[in-house]
């Protein structure tokens, strides 16, 4: 199909004489499309000083009646205003469709208006005039186009820069920054409680070709997730209501998320989210390099106080397990795994050999043997938590 048909001349001169005229009622126009604005909804008033609405108006209206007429070569001040009302009434947060509403209805009204002027001054015109409307609904389309672009476009950097501060207060946060303040301009920008249940989430991951070894839950039943990346983990604050705890929040990150993780205790609010942090820190330390479970502090208290204090973990390995140091590294693996497989099974000889493929008395002997090279008895409680703490540290220090 064709373009629209171009102006003649004679319809040319029609439109350009009323258009001459119509800018002198642009006042009257302009208060005339302000009480109409504001009886359609008080949020015009509401989003934009009256003074400047009609400043505004005024200007935009201005534009538009002289690209009406003006040749198709002449700056389109009508859409530059455009965009630039676009960004603005989206800073001042009025809807959109109120605005694309302004603009349609002035437009209503500038075409009324033309018709009554050529009424007035030759009635005769008015099928020159009529033959116009293609052009002049073409250029209404064109600024609300311009303008819902200007605006769809401030409103999402708007979006992202607000989304940007809030994740910053949720890294302070989760950094234990005592800043005042901080913790209620996070809760406002994430819809959360300052006083509430929170757990953080510290997932080991390893990152290759750009893909992700683990899909981010966003809600489960009783939580709500806001993760955040960091070079080599994730971190996941969680929100849970009154019903789900630990427990549940374990069992949803076990089917989508492969570990290494740790999870924290239950923090009572968000400015308890850096004491969190730091103690999910702590329950992924006590899980060896190959692990693949996610685990409970509250489940792991023993070993997090091994890994806490390197120093003393040092320490407590050369003083209880410092005979086996000397040991053939084939010989001493085989002695702790026995201790591991007797220790995970309770005491049980018969369930330890299984797991080891050998027989209960060879499990026996390689115990009786662990004892006599740490002067140690497995009998003995403290002793036995001695030696539980040592193969702790022993597997879990570096090196």
């Amino acid at each position: 199909m064709g373009g629209r048909r171009a102006r003649t001349d004679r319809e040319w001169s029609v439109l350009v004489t009323a258009s001459r005229v119509l800018l002198e009622r642009v006042p009257a126009l302009t208060d005339q499309l302000m009480d109409e604005l504001t009886l359609h909804s008080a949020q015009f008033d509401a989003a934009v000083p009256r003074d400047e609405h009609w400043r505004q108006i005024n200007e935009a209206m201005r534009y538009g009646i002289e690209a009406i007429a003006a040749p198709r070569t002449a700056p389109r001040r009508d859409l530059t205003y455009a965009e630039q009302l676009g960004r603005q009434r989206a800073e001042q947060g009025l809807a959109l469709d109120l605005l694309l509403h302004a603009y349609r209805h002035a437009g209503y009204l500038v075409w009324d208006e033309l018709l009554r002027i050529v009424g007035e001054e030759d009635p005769d015109d008015l099928p020159m005039l009529l033959h116009t409307a293609s052009h002049m609904w073409a250029g209404v389309d064109r600024q609300a186009t311009t303008v819902a672009e200007a605006y769809r476009s401030t409103e999402q950097s708007m979006r992202r820069r607000s989304d940007e501060r809030v994740q910053a207060l949720l890294d302070a946060l989760l950094e234990g920054r005592s800043t005042p303040g901080l913790a209620a301009r996070a809760a406002a920008g994430l819809d959360l409680p300052e006083q509430g249940r929170y757990a953080v989430v510290v997932l080991r991951v390893e990152r290759r070709d750009g893909r992700e070894p683990f899909r981010r839950l966003a809600v489960a039943e009783g939580m709500r997730f806001f993760w955040r990346m960091r070079t080599d983990c994730e971190i996941a604050v969680v929100a849970l209501d009154g019903k789900a705890g630990l427990a549940e929040l374990t069992a949803e990150l076990v089917r989508p998320c492969q570990g290494p993780g740790g999870i924290s205790p239950v923090v009572d609010s968000l400015s308890g989210l850096g004491q969190a942090r730091r103690l999910a820190e702590t329950a992924l330390r006590t899980l060896p390099p190959d692990s693949q479970s996610i685990v409970r502090l509250d489940e792991r208290l023993p070993t997090a106080l091994v890994v806490s204090q390197p120093e003393l973990a040092a320490r407590l390995i050369a003083d209880v397990f410092g005979p086996l140091l000397d040991l053939d590294p084939a010989d001493r693996a085989v002695l702790l795994e026995t201790l591991d497989a007797w220790l995970e099974y309770g005491g049980s000889a018969g369930r330890a050999a299984t797991r080891l493929y050998c027989h209960r008395n060879t499990v026996f002997n390689r115990l009786r043997r662990l004892e006599q090279l740490t002067s140690r008895s497995l009998s003995r409680p403290r002793d036995l938590i001695e030696m539980t703490l040592a193969l702790d540290a022993f597997r879990l220090t570096p090196g």
